[in-house]
């Protein structure tokens, strides 16, 4: 059946299929209004080596040289970032933090790129929170960012590094206003809209075939008596 005739079939039972229309509008409303809006907040931190490097002189009356930890970027930073990332990704840490799985708020920590594979690309750690609420959004952002300090402070203290080579987690974006997150609400009800229009012309197409066979059916008992006429003149 090509276009032109589903039109022609939609038009001809159009007593079916427009409250069907009607109906997959609603539901698709219903859909979208059931699906809870989720609030996103992102902020941004940069791991920095402090002024006087990352190396300690064995002579402490040595002078030491300083540098602008912004412009003392190397591998190093990247890698304890990847390595951070990984930390924070752990489900006991969400835990911990009072983000069991399932609930309406979680947190999503990476390095800013799009392919998981390629942690080490920086000393950056892009985090974003998400909930149900503008208010715990932008709360769990700080408990991560918070959390990232210790477990960047922890395992610097693991290694025996020396206090005064600690990296430190700067904070280059802070938690942004929470913002609502439509995307998921608009396609369960684009989803749920269109299931409904199927399921609208399955309706219609299904009343056109039931009226047609029944139509076969009233000129069935007809046929043979038509017959037997014509015999009777021959």
């Amino acid at each position: 059946m090509d276009f032109w005739q589903t039109i022609l079939v939609v038009f001809r039972r159009w007593y079916v299929a427009l409250p069907a229309f009607l109906l997959s509008i609603l539901l698709a409303l219903a859909v979208y209004s059931s699906v809870p809006k989720v609030y996103n907040s992102t902020s941004v931190l940069v791991l920095t080596l402090p002024a006087t490097g990352a190396s300690q002189p064995a002579d402490p009356d040595r002078p030491r040289d300083q540098t602008n930890p912004l412009l003392n970027f190397d591998k190093g930073l990247s890698t304890s970032a990847a390595i951070l990332i990984e930390a924070l990704r752990d489900p006991e840490i969400a835990a911990e933090l009072g983000v069991p799985p399932g609930g309406d708020t979680w947190f999503e920590v990476g390095n800013g790129s799009s392919n998981p594979e390629l942690l080490i690309t920086g000393p950056f750690l892009f985090i974003q929170g998400n909930s149900a609420t503008p208010e715990g959004a932008r709360d769990i952002v700080g408990k991560v960012a918070e959390r990232a300090r210790v477990e960047l402070a922890n395992r610097q203290k693991e290694v025996n590094a020396p206090a005064s080579t600690y990296i430190t987690a700067v904070e280059v974006v802070p938690p942004t206003m929470p913002a609502a997150h439509g995307g998921s609400r608009i396609r369960a009800g684009a989803a749920a809209g269109a299931l409904g229009i199927l399921a609208g012309l399955a309706a219609t197409f299904g009343f056109e075939s039931a009226m047609n066979a029944r139509r076969r059916r009233r000129r069935a008992p007809d046929e043979p008596a038509g017959s037997a006429v014509l015999e009777r003149v021959g």
